[in-house]
């Protein structure tokens, strides 16, 4: 802090001094003391009062500067406290910046991330409806190599995959129809091939039953056959006609051409007695061969 400038005590005209020359309350001047000796010097000119001016000007310098440093330092401490608090807010606003940075690195990870996963989950699901789509153009494929029936869609929807699926399930409601016709056939024909067998209930099973190594179809035949020659030797018994059936059942010397004429002869005679028997005759001739074994 520099001192305050120092007044030129030798000016004939003394500095104005902020503290009045007369006492506050009294009506008389302040008379200045003459030393002894020096009468006729004037009082402005004595050293001692000279020395005690120059003391005044400078405390009164002193005192404004003071003043004025005080005030300084008033306004300074107010800088320094608004500076402070500005020093506050952009610290916390730093400290929100980087929280706020932070946070938007973390969301440009997750969404990157997101994107990725996404990808990922887009690329399986392709390959995974890729392999759906071939296996269901292979079940389709199945279907009519085995019911020789295929189809075309009327109103193709425009997606490959729905479309393989609406095929299945055309060749599927096929194979159902299907499944439930052979069901009831094969229900009909089971309590003359097995007649003392109980039927199924589950159709794979019952279905099994028809396809043993044994030809069940020719066993039937054979066994009608035979229930047939039974028939003609009751019939023939019941006319009391005389046979020789030991010579009858010497057919090892009979031809086959015979054998079928003796049976296309015995045609005509045969409806009276199935009527008897309660079977009625087709009306188109079977042109298929007996069979002996």
């Amino acid at each position: 802090m520099k001192p305050p400038p120092q007044q030129n005590i030798e000016h004939p005209t003394p500095p104005a001094s902020p503290v009045p020359l007369r006492q506050r309350g009294l009506g008389s001047s302040i008379k200045t003391p003459l030393l002894l000796g020096s009468s006729t010097t004037p009082p402005l000119d004595d050293p001692l009062m000279k020395e005690f001016i120059r003391l005044g000007t400078r405390f009164v310098g002193y005192r404004d500067h003071a003043k004025k440093a005080e005030e300084n330092l008033v306004e300074a401490n107010k800088r320094a406290d608004s500076l402070a608090r500005k020093l506050e807010q952009s610290e916390k606003a730093h400290k929100k910046a980087e929280a706020d940075a932070a946070a938007v690195e973390d969301l440009r990870q997750r969404l990157h991330d997101a994107e990725t996963s996404l990808s990922d989950n887009i690329s399986e699901q392709a390959v995974r409806e890729a392999e759906i789509l071939s296996r269901l153009q292979s079940q389709s494929r199945c279907f009519v190599r085995k019911t020789h029936q295929d189809f075309d869609l009327e109103c193709p929807e425009g997606d490959q995959l729905l479309d393989e699926l609406s095929l299945l399930e055309f060749h599927g409601e096929e194979a159902r129809e299907g499944l439930a016709e052979a069901r009831a056939g094969v229900s009909r024909l089971f309590p003359y091939f097995f007649p003392k067998k109980e039927e199924p209930k589950i159709f794979t099973t019952l279905a099994k039953c028809f396809n043993s190594q044994e030809d069940l179809g020719l066993k039937l035949r054979q066994e009608g056959l035979k229930i047939g020659v039974e028939g003609t030797i009751a019939l023939v018994a019941d006319s009391q006609q005389d046979v020789d059936w030991a010579k009858v059942g010497e057919i090892k010397e009979m031809e086959t051409k015979k054998w079928q004429s003796l049976i296309k002869a015995a045609k005509p005679n045969s409806k009276p007695i199935l009527a008897f028997l309660g079977c009625k005759p087709t009306p188109a001739p079977s042109s298929s061969k007996p069979e002996v074994k």
